[in-house]
């Protein structure tokens, strides 16, 4: 009983307060067999090259690529950030050492307060070595240009 008082208390705190989710986004299972949406490389120069140089593919979930389709997204959308170091070599680019893996998972009772979406990231793909630690608010206000996309980048091309 006392734990259930507790649970109820702190979920009762947790929908009443406007502050930043701390549920934590797991991180994505096979994200390589989903489909793939785009690659881009963004290379020295560019405004996000601080963090962002390099290869960057982009994998979704089954309702990620609905969404992306749409520009709706559902609740369990998940969208993959592979980020890979470009090195280039006798005038070809290659895939060097993964960099950075950023997964947008669509669910908007727990992260309501980033327009719907939770957002993480890993060093080098670690599972370990998790990057956001401020509850995605750093990630959703580069995703607010993007808003009537549903703060996703990403859009289909057919």
């Amino acid at each position: 009983m006392k734990r259930m008082l507790s649970i109820s208390i702190a979920l009762s705190l947790c929908i009443s307060a406007p502050v930043f989710s701390d549920e934590k986004v797991a991180y994505p299972k096979d994200y390589r067999d989903w489909t793939h949406v785009k690659t881009l490389t963004l290379h020295e120069g560019h405004p996000l090259e601080k963090p962002f140089k390099g290869i960057h593919h982009i994998y979704a979930n089954k309702k990620g690529v609905e969404g992306i389709k749409s520009a709706e997204f559902k609740d369990g959308a998940v969208i993959v950030f592979d980020l890979l170091e470009s090195i280039t070599l006798d005038n070809a680019s290659a895939e060097g050492k993964r960099v950075l893996i950023g997964v947008m998972v669509k669910d908007k009772k727990h992260f309501a307060q980033t327009g719907g979406w939770g957002f993480e990231a890993w060093t080098e793909g670690n599972r370990d070595k998790r990057l956001v630690n401020d509850g995605g608010r750093s990630c959703f206000e580069c995703h607010t240009s993007q808003k009537d996309n549903d703060y996703v980048f990403s859009q289909w091309r057919d």
